[in-house]
Parts: C-alpha cells; sequence; structure tokens
C-alpha cells in the first residue's frame, strides 16, 4: 500500500487531499507540509512512496531533484499550477525526476490516478499536460541536473544562516577541507557563481525559504 505524502502552501488543499487519500482504498496518507524547505526533513521522516509537490514551490525542479537523488524509489508527483502549464516546465519538471504531472485544479478522480500511476508505472502525464512533453526524451538532459546530497543540503543552509567555512565545519563536525569541497560541489551542482549566488539560486528555487539569516 503506497504511502501518500503534501507540499503544498493551501491548508485547506492539505486536509481535502489528506481525507481523498484516506478513503481511497490502496493508499495510505501519511502527512503533509507548507513549506518546501521541510519537505526534505518530512521525507526522511515519512518515507512516502508518493510525494505531491505544488508546483509553485518547486518551479525549477531542484527540490525534486534533491528527494529523487537521495531517494530514487520516490514517485514525485508536480500539482501543476496554470502559469506552468508550458513546455519549458514540463521539461523541467521531467529532468528533475518527477514522475507525474497533473493540474493542480484537476478532478479528484484525476490526482488520484496521477497518484497511483506514478507509483505504479513509474510515469504519468495528465491527457492535458502530455501535449507539452512531446519530442522530450529525459536522456537527453541527463548529467544537465546534478542532487545535492543530505550533507551538500546542510552545508548550504548554514552558508545561508552566513556561516563561513570554518564555523559550518565546527557545526556538522567535519574539517575544513571537507566543507571546501561540498562548496565546491554545491557550486558545480547549482551552476553558481559563488557562494552568495549559490544561496540566492537556492532561494528562488524554493530549497531555502524564509529569506537569509542574519548571524546573531
Amino acid at each position: 500500500m503506497p504511502g501518500v505524502a503534501l507540499v503544498d502552501p493551501v491548508p485547506l488543499l492539505r486536509e481535502g487531499l489528506a481525507a481523498v487519500v484516506r478513503r481511497t482504498p490502496g493508499l495510505h496518507w501519511l502527512g503533509s507540509t507548507g513549506q518546501p524547505n521541510s519537505a526534505v526533513r518530512l521525507h526522511e521522516r515519512l518515507r512516502p512512496d508518493v510525494l505531491l509537490i505544488d508546483s509553485v514551490l518547486d518551479p525549477q525542479g531542484q527540490l525534486a531533484t534533491l528527494l529523487t537523488g537521495n531517494d530514487p524509489a520516490l514517485a514525485v508527483v508536480s500539482l501543476v499550477r496554470e502559469p506552468h502549464r508550458t513546455a519549458k516546465y514540463v521539461r523541467v519538471a521531467l529532468s528533475a525526476g518527477v514522475r507525474g504531472l497533473v493540474p493542480r485544479a484537476g478532478e479528484v478522480g484525476e490526482v488520484v490516478q496521477a497518484i497511483v500511476r506514478a507509483h505504479t508505472d513509474r510515469m504519468y502525464l495528465d491527457p492535458t499536460l502530455a501535449p507539452l512533453a512531446a519530442g522530450f526524451t529525459p536522456a537527453a538532459e541527463a548529467g544537465s541536473r546534478r542532487s545535492l546530497s543530505r550533507r551538500e543540503y546542510e552545508v548550504l543552509q548554514l552558508i545561508a544562516d552566513g556561516l563561513e567555512n570554518q564555523a559550518v565545519a565546527g557545526e556538522l563536525y567535519v574539517s575544513v577541507e571537507t566543507v571546501r569541497t561540498h562548496v565546491k560541489n554545491i557550486l558545480r551542482k547549482l551552476r553558481a557563481r559563488d557562494r552568495t549566488h549559490a544561496v540566492s539560486l537556492a532561494y528562488q528555487a524554493g530549497l531555502l525559504t524564509g529569506g537569509p539569516q542574519a548571524r546573531a
């Protein structure tokens, strides 16, 4: 019985989907969060088989890339908002490892079908979105998007909090050289010019939220 979780900013939608999943035979509701930066902890705590994510919280696919990179068995389903019903977004989502795309404003049955098919068939495109993927081959995008490891994500969060390498090393109980290596990998994977640019890209992508924190 696949476990289902959700990342969506609207409480009413979270409660509604929870009710739908609970009354659907063969599905098991695990939980939800309204913040993309809580999605990693939600995933680690609940280990869902299917995770639905509002497209507005992951417009560049960074969150999906992070989650599926650390858990290839996870089926991410994107709840696609109207502004994201574009070939560009569909390409980004599929390149990031998203296994299902369905309109966020779709009928209950359509969303349930997306959950089931993404889990069983490992790919589901709603008929209204499928034409946007015409001619797209995920393999053609292979290597274009690299997932941050869990440790790299932790380093990125600490950098966003304003910590320098020495302080990051102290927080994570690793050497400064190890932190430097992680920072280099973060810059390469996010295609960032420097640490500040990496943090900026992470906020834009929804990997980090709330704005940079000033050090106390």
